[in-house]
């Protein structure tokens, strides 16, 4: 069974955060996780930047779908 981290604040939690999501999700990635979570708190500001940055990164198949 994998692990996967379900609660990770990027820079964006401010005041509780300080982890870049760049290095954040080269970090998963070398680690071999094939998931991970961003709980920053209050906010969603950094979705964005953490979609495409792990996309650019290879960490997300264009055509992945999730379902809830």
């Amino acid at each position: 069974m994998a692990f996967t981290h379900l609660h990770v604040h990027s820079s964006y939690s401010l005041l509780d955060g300080s982890g870049k999501i760049p290095e954040m999700i080269a970090r998963v990635k070398e680690l071999g996780m094939d998931s991970c979570a961003l709980t920053d708190h209050g906010v969603m500001y950094g979705v964005i930047d953490f979609y495409k940055e792990a996309k650019k990164q290879g960490f997300i198949d264009s055509g992945a779908r999730k379902s809830i």
